[in-house]
C-alpha cells in the first residue's frame, strides 16, 4: 500500500536565501468504493484507515444503516490507486443496487456527482438528546485534538476529525487530506468499535458544510464542534435536524450557532 506520507525535495526560499531542502507531504490516492462489484463512488483520500473509511462512508452515505449489512471488505491495490469491495448481505445488496447512484468526488467533495437536488439536500436523521457540555469541556475537546493530530504535524495539510467523551476524553480521531474523509474514517471506526457518537462531541479541523452536518449526524452525534465556521445552509440543517452546532472554536472561546441549550451558561437570546 502506498504510503500515507512521502518526503520531496524542494528549493526553501527563506529572508536569509535560497537552501535545497525536503518537505513531508501526505499522499493522495484515488480509492474506488463498489459495493457487490457495482462501482458506486471514487474518492481522492489519504491511503490510511482504509477499512475505516469504506464503512464510515457506507454508512454516512446511506449505503447501509448499520455494521450488520457488510458481509466482508477487501482492499485492492492497483496501478490507478486502490480499490475497496464491500460485499453486502444478500437482502442489503438487493435494497443498494434498488436505489444506486454515481458519485465522483475530488479531494474531500461529497457532492460532486450527485443525479438530483433531493439528493444534495437529503435531510439527516434528527440527532438524539445528549449531554449538557460545560464551555470549559468543550474547549478540551478542542484542544485535546492538536497533540494526537500525527499526520499534520508531520504535513501540516490534512483535516482531522475526532470524538470526544466527558469520561474517557478523546476516545478516537482520523486523518486525511480531505475533511469529509476523515469524518467518514471516524464514523467507520466508532461503528466498528461498536460505538456511535450521541454521548459526546465531534470535532472537526475544518469548516463546517452541509454534508459535514449530514455526516454528523448519520454518526448520532447531537454537538458537533469546529475550528473554522459553518455554512449558512449548514446551519440550517443542524437547526432541522436538532444538532447543536458549535463553531470558530479557537484559544480564546467559540460561538453556538444552534440549540444552545446543550451547552450550559449560553444564553439561548445570545445566539442568532
Amino acid at each position: 500500500m502506498p504510503r500515507p506520507v512521502v518526503r520531496v525535495p524542494c528549493s526553501v526560499w527563506r529572508a536569509t536565501g535560497t537552501t535545497e531542502g525536503e518537505r513531508a507531504i501526505p499522499e493522495e490516492t484515488a480509492i474506488a468504493f463498489t459495493f457487490n462489484t457495482a462501482s458506486y463512488a471514487v474518492m481522492m483520500a489519504t491511503p490510511q484507515d482504509l477499512e475505516d473509511f469504506a464503512v464510515g462512508f457506507a454508512l454516512t452515505e446511506g449505503v447501509i444503516s448499520s455494521l450488520d449489512a457488510i458481509d466482508s471488505i477487501e482492499t485492492v491495490e492497483e496501478d490507478a490507486g486502490i480499490e475497496l469491495r464491500l460485499w453486502l448481505k444478500a437482502k442489503d445488496a438487493t435494497e443498494f443496487l434498488g436505489r444506486r447512484r454515481k458519485l465522483a468526488g475530488p479531494t474531500g467533495c461529497g457532492l460532486c456527482g450527485v443525479e438530483s437536488l433531493m439528493e444534495a439536500m437529503r435531510p439527516p436523521p434528527k440527532v438524539g438528546k445528549g449531554l449538557v457540555l460545560t464551555q470549559n469541556q468543550i474547549m478540551s475537546a478542542v484542544e485535546s485534538l492538536f497533540p494526537r493530530q500525527d499526520l499534520n504535524r508531520e504535513t501540516r495539510a490534512v483535516h482531522a476529525a475526532g470524538f470526544w467523551d466527558p469520561e474517557r476524553g478523546l476516545v478516537a480521531l482520523r486523518e486525511d487530506v480531505g475533511r469529509h474523509n476523515a469524518l467518514d474514517k471516524l464514523a467507520g471506526a466508532l461503528a466498528r468499535d461498536g460505538a456511535t457518537a450521541e454521548q459526546g462531541l465531534v470535532v472537526l479541523t475544518s469548516r463546517v458544510s452541509i454534508e459535514m452536518v449530514q455526516k454528523s449526524a448519520a454518526t448520532g452525534a447531537p454537538i458537533v464542534a469546529a475550528v473554522s465556521a459553518p455554512t449558512a445552509l449548514a446551519v440550517r440543517m443542524a437547526e432541522a435536524c436538532g444538532m447543536t452546532l458549535i463553531a470558530i472554536a479557537r484559544k480564546d472561546g467559540f460561538e453556538v450557532f444552534t440549540h444552545p441549550h446543550r451547552v450550559k451558561g449560553t444564553l439561548e437570546s445570545d445566539v442568532a
